[in-house]
């Protein structure tokens, strides 16, 4: 399955004491980036995420975002009467000591941190709804990933199929460009012939012509001989449709993928622009030469939509 790395996912878990929510936002990337934003009281679920996440992913920029909420209580208009006792006698304790120390406004008393005995975080509840969050979280970021992906490997086989069309426009042209070059090189020899023997051919054996023609012959299929870089041009094709057609194959279970889909795709294309480059190197023709401008036109075009493939 094609994924690109581009995506978005959040969820959320409400609870008694409150509502916990998780955002995960993924980029593009060469490898897999984690970057944590927790509140301090939930620092202690870095490492379970992180291992969630490093299971599930293997590549991309991931933004991990968590947030909490209090619930609203009835409780709150009131100030638990010992937590008060308490707190004055230890104002009067340090009054003894530092005489002019102001008494706690109403509000502060409202918003003091442990007013209640529970006021805090438990980290094993909240720990395992952050969790229970990312994971729901998780599986929309995933499911983000394969529709933008498969929307990516479809451009790609459009562009794919154009690669074939010029390919076999070339392979068609090839024996007409063979017979043209035929004729020049027939007619080039002649006027060097006679340019250099004003009586013709009667000055040069047929041995030695033959051998002018045969060395010609030979010079000229070396150079414009692009058989070869057709059958690796559609090589590449078959093993790109087998990429884009189920990423690669899928890893043995408990493995991640020996090499990613988009990484091998992007060798893939390093690759047939190298045939693209040596085609129109050796074009002797203005057709092959736009044959080899296209092709790396829409080489170039895949490439770009590969970079965002995890």
């Amino acid at each position: 399955m094609i994924r690109s790395m581009t995506a978005f996912g959040n969820a959320r878990a409400d609870l008694e004491q409150g509502t916990l929510a998780i955002e995960l936002r993924s980029v593009n990337s060469r490898f897999l980036d984690l970057y944590f934003r927790l509140p301090d009281e939930l620092r202690h679920v870095e490492t379970p995420l992180r291992e969630l996440l490093t299971t599930n992913l293997a590549r991309g920029k991931v933004e991990i975002r968590v947030s909490f909420t209090r619930a609203a209580s009835a409780d709150l208009s009131k100030l638990d009467p010992a937590w008060l006792d308490s707190l004055a006698e230890q104002l009067q304790a340090a009054r003894r000591i530092i005489p002019d120390i102001a008494s706690p406004r109403l509000a502060e008393l409202f918003n003091w941190p442990g007013q209640r005995g529970n006021d805090a975080l438990d980290p094993q509840i909240w720990g395992a709804a952050c969790l229970q969050a990312a994971q729901q979280a998780l599986t929309q970021l995933q499911e983000g990933r394969e529709r933008e992906g498969e929307r990516l490997a479809g451009m790609m086989r459009e562009c794919a199929d154009g690669v074939a069309r010029v390919v076999d426009i070339v392979q068609a042209h090839l024996p007409q460009l063979l017979a043209d070059h035929r004729e020049r090189q027939a007619a080039k020899l002649r006027e060097s012939v006679e340019s250099a023997f004003p009586g013709g051919f009667t000055h040069i054996s047929g041995a030695e012509l033959s051998e002018r023609l045969s060395q010609e012959a030979n010079l000229f299929a070396l150079r414009i001989d692009v058989a070869e870089e057709l059958s690796r041009l559609r090589s590449h094709l078959e093993e790109l449709r087998h990429l884009l057609s189920d990423g690669g194959g899928k890893p043995a279970a408990g493995k991640k993928n020996a090499g990613s889909a988009g990484k091998r795709l992007d060798f893939l294309f390093q690759e047939m622009n190298r045939e693209a480059n040596t085609l129109g190197s050796k074009a002797g023709s203005m057709e092959v030469t736009r044959a080899a401008m296209d092709l790396k036109l829409l080489i170039e075009q895949m490439r770009e939509q590969a970079q965002n493939i995890e």
